[in-house]
């Protein structure tokens, strides 16, 4: 994982003080919010099982998520039925404590104390069903990693 570029210690960055009932916030942003951030916030939610909020944008969502990774998901016994392509705005970013980027670089807004990571994670945007397997196979390794920084266990950690 990279470090986001608008903080060269952007990986330790602390998250802000919760109260010890609320969960983490976790915003993943990419360009459309069609693909590589629907499957980040699917995978995140069916492992964190409500210990943390999880939500997903992109700086021009697009009109429908790519079918191809609704496939792969639904494959998974994952549904993308009520995911809709959402506009990555200022209020998303500032209520997140940790922001996950996967292509969206600069257009994402930034705000000092968040924790941003940077994905880089190929754009599964007209490739075929093996590509988007790998792809979101990625995206769920990162998420596992991700969840185990937050001290959210889960049952494919055990």
């Amino acid at each position: 994982m990279s470090e986001h570029p608008h903080n060269s210690s952007a990986d330790n960055q602390p998250l802000r003080e919760r109260a010890e009932n609320e969960r983490p916030v976790v915003l993943f942003a990419c360009i459309h919010n069609s693909g590589r951030s629907v499957a980040a916030k699917v995978l995140t939610e069916h492992y964190a099982k409500g210990l943390v909020e999880v939500r997903s944008a992109g700086s021009e969502p697009g009109t429908s998520i790519n079918p191809q990774v609704a496939a792969v998901l639904f494959d998974r016994g994952l549904s993308t039925e009520f995911e809709v392509p959402t506009l990555l705005t200022n209020e998303l970013v500032g209520i997140a404590d940790v922001v996950v980027t996967m292509g969206c670089g600069e257009t994402c807004p930034f705000f000092p104390g968040k924790r941003y990571l940077d994905w880089e994670v190929d754009d599964p945007a007209g490739l075929d069903r093996d590509s988007v397997q790998r792809i979101v196979n990625d995206i769920e390794q990162r998420v596992l990693e991700l969840l185990g920084d937050l001290g959210v266990t889960t049952s494919a950690q055990s």
